[in-house]
């Protein structure tokens, strides 16, 4: 079987507000294809926004033990993965840690591929990041959208504990 080709995932997120409306967005490219994404919510934070953003970028792949390196502005999402912290959260079963829920679908996903993260500048002009900075603050802006329930859910079980 032909080598599949190596895959390019840029992502942001933004909150106006922390917490607040806040939206992802996703540049995915492989060789000549590229496919955008975004969504959001009406009430969430930027941290759960850039994690949600890489979530759906892996998720979006369809198939499994893909090269993907993944571009963010997020030093949360980069340092997570490559200095270990995520490791710390899994053996200490996310006790306390904020956006479990997310972190656990990343997991899952992010195991079924090669992945490497790359931090990069945000708002400093590069394409594909001000491209999903668009897409993310843009999705953020749109009526109607729904309640980050896992964010709600969260800052619920906070109150009571």
């Amino acid at each position: 079987m032909a080598q599949k080709e190596k895959i390019f995932l840029y992502t942001d997120g933004a909150s106006s507000g922390n917490p607040g409306p806040g939206g992802w967005g996703v540049v995915l490219k492989c060789g000549s294809l590229c496919k955008e994404m975004s969504g959001g919510f009406s009430l969430t934070t930027n941290n759960r926004m850039e994690l949600l953003a890489v979530i759906m970028g892996l998720e979006a792949i369809k198939w499994e033990n893909a090269e993907v390196e993944v571009y963010s502005d997020s030093s949360y999402v980069v340092k997570a993965v490559t200095e270990g912290w995520l490791d710390k959260w899994l053996s200490t079963g996310f006790k306390k840690k904020k956006n479990s829920d997310l972190w656990l679908r990343f997991v899952q996903v992010y195991r079924m591929h090669r992945v490497s993260f790359h931090w990069i500048k945000g708002h400093a002009g590069h394409p594909e990041n001000e491209r999903c900075d668009a897409l993310a603050t843009g999705a953020a802006a749109l009526p109607g959208l729904p309640r980050d329930e896992g964010y709600v859910q969260e800052e619920e079980n906070n109150l009571f504990q």
